[in-house]
């Protein structure tokens, strides 16, 4: 069975059914924002489970674009993935769970054919808030299920929801599916068993979580059921993983033909590449951009993991492109959205390629050098090199060796707590303190430094500046009063490194080696033999180098929107920005 004829053939099996067919939401809940992402296909009903009135009715079903990032680590084998489709039906205070069993029951063993002797189903055992599932398992047993394969579990592993923090959710039944063709399935169902594989989940939301970790009665009990659409295909084909189906195989012969190796011999590798590159897709296509920061990090990290495996696979250069291309091709029907966007998704994709290819060389060669990873060693690589600690995390995995991830946290913490909390007069340069917001704007003069000099020359130096939590004041050496169009075009300057969200590193030397890589300084005579060089950037592509006390952020991406209030003349031959941050 193909993709689009299972989707197809379960839309219309509860349209039948009094079901109205509704379109996937986006990706990014409107509804909840205690998550970055779409998790399942009730997310985008949290109003009408809250009883408000869904304009198609109380019976509703669709096919729902979802991202899970919490199983990342379990991509490549046989179930695991970031992106997937969820089919899903839900009553809206309408029927309750006998027709709902009933329903699930028919489709999987009248529709899809599936032997009752390869199904086994689990129910919620009860606990303080809510009691054992006796009914349910009443039903499974009345429409011929026996007691051996009908398991009671606890909440982690038969109740539903909330999606956020609080909101609607309930005990829930689940439906596995036997998938070893080649061995019968036991009498008695066993969930410790890998080889049953969860294929449908039908949920009876009758409470409400409220903010205090209540679980109260729901005055409207609705069903949400939802059906895995890549594992389901997995099991009618008689395959064992879900990455030998039509939603998959096409990305895989692809990176076949780039790297001229073969999927039977690099399985892992190819699944994570296939998943990584398909799931970047739909959240690029959704108008989410790299970044440090929520949506954003995490298409940065699939991102970066893609480059990473593309390159142990020795792909050519830009081969996201060619599986973006693929991965609109399998969706062309059931995601149109995906060929109208596809522009805009390879550009994106291989700004964040350039980026990262730039510093993945060295931060390899970097942590190549390592014996041992310590905590330092993983806080360079991610503050110099841009890798998330996630990615060296795996290179240390590869290498046999472990990070002290608490002493990571720490130099993270003390670099932030650098920002926040060092006292006022502390630093030379200009600061009336040293908070987390003068700190960003003392590091934004740097860059705006940087633009003048781009845009009026390199005669522009720094005269004096004076920042404070609200706004940085920036002399500097001009004759003539800068027009519209430049100041524009510094500020795009600025905000496009802000964008790139470079590395700020810091190295002390001597005042010599200072000249020596062109840093720039102020009142050069005040300095000592020693000094701060601070980097933004690296290597030959650093934008701004200058001796500076300090402090400054991390990374530019952190700094926001960056606005020139006002330009003027300071004394004769200087003149004065006043600017802020957004």
């Amino acid at each position: 069975m193909k993709s689009s004829e299972l989707r197809q053939k379960f839309l219309d099996f509860f349209a039948k059914h009094g079901h109205k067919i509704i379109p996937s939401a986006s990706l990014i809940p409107e509804n909840d924002p205690t998550v970055l992402f779409t998790t399942a296909g009730m997310h985008p009903l949290v109003p009408y489970l809250l009883g408000q009135k869904h304009p198609e009715g109380k019976r509703l079903t669709s096919s729902q674009k979802c991202i899970r990032t919490g199983d990342i680590d379990d991509v490549g084998d046989d179930t695991h993935v970031t992106f997937f489709e969820m089919l899903g039906n839900w009553s809206l205070g309408d029927y309750w769970k006998e027709d709902a069993m009933k329903m699930s029951f028919e489709f999987l063993t009248k529709e899809l054919g599936i032997p009752l002797g390869r199904l086994a189903f689990t129910c919620f055992a009860g606990d303080k808030n809510a009691p054992k599932d006796e009914e349910s398992a009443k039903i499974w047993e009345s429409l011929g299920v026996k007691k051996e394969r009908i398991a009671f579990l606890a909440k982690e592993d038969n109740w539903w929801g909330p999606a956020g923090k609080t909101g609607p959710c309930g005990p829930d039944t689940e439906m596995f599916y036997w998938k070893l063709n080649d061995k019968p399935a036991p009498k008695v169902y066993d969930p410790k068993d890998k080889n049953w594989v969860e294929i449908w989940n039908d949920v009876f939301m009758q409470y409400v979580k409220d903010e205090n970790g209540n679980y109260l009665g729901a005055s409207q009990k609705n069903v949400d059921t939802g059906m895995g659409l890549e594992r389901t295909l997995a099991v009618l084909n008689g395959k064992e993983n879900v990455y030998e189906t039509d939603l998959f195989e096409p990305i895989i012969k692809k990176i076949e033909e780039l790297s001229g190796k073969k999927y039977e011999d690099n399985k892992k590798l190819f699944r994570i590449l296939a998943d990584h590159a398909k799931a970047s897709v739909f959240l690029a296509s959704e108008g989410i951009v790299p970044s440090n920061v929520e949506q954003g990090y995490i298409l940065r990290r699939l991102l970066r993991r893609a480059i990473r495996y593309g390159r142990i696979l020795q792909m050519p250069e830009d081969f996201l492109t060619y599986l973006i291309k693929s991965v609109v091709a399998i969706y062309k029907d059931a995601c149109p959205e995906l060929a109208e966007n596809e522009d805009g998704v390879i550009f994106i994709v291989r700004q964040e390629g350039k980026k990262f290819e730039k510093t993945l060389d060295n931060g390899l060669r970097e942590f190549g050098k390592l014996e041992s990873v310590s905590g330092k060693d993983a806080f360079n690589l991610y503050q110099t090199y841009g890798f998330p600690i996630e990615i060296t995390e795996e290179l240390a995995r590869e290498k046999g060796l472990k990070i002290d991830i608490e002493e990571f946290k720490k130099e993270l913490e003390k670099h932030q707590e650098l920002s926040r909390t060092a006292g006022a007069g502390m630093f030379k340069g200009g600061l009336a303190d040293a908070s987390l917001e003068t700190t960003k704007l003392h590091t934004a003069a740097h860059l705006m430094l940087a633009g003048l000099r781009k845009v009026l020359g390199e005669d522009v130096y720094q005269k004096g500046s004076n920042i404070t939590a609200e706004r940085l004041r920036f002399d500097f050496s001009y004759k003539e009063k800068m027009t519209g169009g430049q100041l524009k075009d510094v500020e795009n300057f600025v905000n496009g490194i802000i964008k790139k969200d470079l590395p700020v590193s810091c190295e002390e030397m001597s005042l010599e080696k200072a000249r020596e890589l062109n840093a720039m300084g102020v009142f050069e005579s005040k300095y000592g033999e020693k000094v701060k060089v601070y980097t933004i950037g690296s290597g030959d592509n650093a934008v701004s180098r200058e001796i500076c006390g300090g402090p400054h952020v991390g990374r530019t991406g952190i700094l926001g929107h960056f606005r020139i209030q006002k330009e003027e003349s300071s004394s004769s031959g200087v003149r004065r920005i006043k600017a802020i941050l957004e």
